[in-house]
């Protein structure tokens, strides 16, 4: 089976998800794209030229899942640990064949022109990738200043572009730069209000096209990596869960498109995490009650993010009902009772059983038995799908193994008798 969605709507989605990890700094991957896009056109590009340079501006930063590494890509000109990014966002994009002839783009656009132009890239390759680099640390400039004294903050900004003209960046590049943005309607255009209006204008016309459920889920694969390289604490929570919901939904004996569409969902499931701080996933004590406030933005921020992708609207709302509850009292939504369905409540079984599995911060992995006694508990106080959970107990090692990824109960052993783990 195919479904119809259009690729662009997709990319965009994968740079909303993105873009969170800024936290407050929401609207990086766009404004680059957007600036290379200009700047493209200025260069004489094709039409399939400048979209796959607006693409790879969207896209620049996908191998960025911590706050902690965003935020030295912004406040540091020139950061020494910049090229691990590159090198991971290529590795994910080369996953996926319909964006791999990005990956090049994403490799070296952190690499100083005087060093790029003795790689042996090809010369199309090189030029894109630092103009990528260009308008990326423009970008990274500009944003203590936007939204007040961007129009002043402009001179400082290419200044510092020009200083750099031959050793970060090629010259014809910086003069292309500083040509271009002469003018106030350059920088203007890069605040939230007008960038999203720009936005917005490039995804009305739909270009709907087949992808196959194995190529969705390969893509979905791409997104649940980004989510799960966050943490080391939840390293490989969404692949996980995505084993142990196909997993239930082939034991539950639904149709086999519904169980891969339950695999993608999971895959899926905690975009929003993508804007929860470092610190707050891998505190090793209690939350706050604003620290879990801002835990509870996540699933609601997955809705956001995936709603936007036609032909993918079941997937999404299973994908973010993964923290309602029958008895009402989840969030964001509030859903209860006959509203969740069953695809619903499997992710939701999956996302606990796989999180109780895993080590925490603040607690060690739990045994299977102890699993399945805690979700028990969670039935009781009506939290949790009672059928299901007894589902997962009677195949319970199986439903383990799935979760874990682990093929005996000794692997984890000795995460089971460790103490809890400190934040590394």
């Amino acid at each position: 089976m195919s479904i119809k969605i259009d690729l662009g709507q997709v990319i965009h989605a994968l740079s909303d998800a993105l873009d969170l990890v800024g936290v407050d700094e929401v609207c990086h991957g766009k404004r680059v794209g957007c600036m290379a896009l200009h700047c493209g056109r200025d260069l004489g590009l094709s039409d399939p030229e400048l979209e796959d340079l607006f693409q790879a501006g969207l896209l620049h930063d996908c191998g960025v899942s911590s706050t902690h590494v965003h935020r030295c890509l912004v406040n540091e000109l020139d950061w020494e640990g910049s090229r691990f990014h590159c090198i991971r966002g290529s590795e994910l994009l080369n996953q996926f064949p319909l964006l791999a002839h990005l990956a090049p783009i994403v490799r070296y656009h952190h690499t100083h022109w005087d060093v790029l132009c003795t790689v042996g890239l090809p010369e199309k390759t090189a030029q894109l990738a630092n103009l990528i680099y260009l308008v990326d640390r423009v970008d990274a400039l500009a944003a203590p200043h936007y939204e007040r004294d961007l129009l002043l903050a402009r001179y400082t900004i290419c200044d510092t572009v020009q200083r750099l003209s031959g050793s970060f960046f090629a010259p014809e590049l910086v003069a292309l730069f500083l040509d271009l943005s002469d003018s106030e309607a350059f920088w203007l255009s890069l605040e939230t209000r007008h960038l999203m209006r720009f936005i917005y204008e490039r995804e009305r016309e739909l270009r709907l096209a087949p992808i196959s459920l194995p190529e969705l889920k390969q893509l979905a694969l791409l997104f649940a990596q980004i989510v799960d390289a966050k943490s080391s604490f939840t390293m490989k929570h969404s692949l996980g869960t995505a084993r142990l919901a196909r997993f239930l939904a082939e034991q539950a004996g639904l149709p086999i498109e519904t169980c891969e569409k339950i695999e993608i969902a999971a895959l899926l499931h905690d975009l929003g995490k993508l804007r929860v701080p470092d610190e707050i996933l891998e505190k090793p004590g209690a939350l706050t009650g604003e620290e879990r406030a801002v835990i509870q933005h996540h699933s609601f921020e997955t809705y956001q993010i995936l709603r936007g992708i036609v032909g993918l609207e079941d997937i999404t709302l299973w994908a973010a009902y993964h923290h309602e509850t029958p008895d009402g009292h989840g969030y964001p939504f509030h859903r209860r009772g006959a509203e969740l369905t069953v695809e619903m409540r499997i992710i939701a079984v999956s996302d606990v059983f796989q999180a109780l599995a895993q080590q925490r911060p603040y607690r060690k992995s739990m045994a299977p038995n102890e699993i399945i006694n805690l979700l028990r508990t969670f039935v009781q106080q009506n939290h949790l799908d009672g059928e299901l959970v007894e589902l997962a107990g009677r195949h319970l090692l199986a439903s383990w193994q799935a979760a874990t990824g682990l093929n005996s109960l000794e692997e984890s052993l000795d995460s089971w008798a460790s103490p809890a783990a400190t934040k590394p």
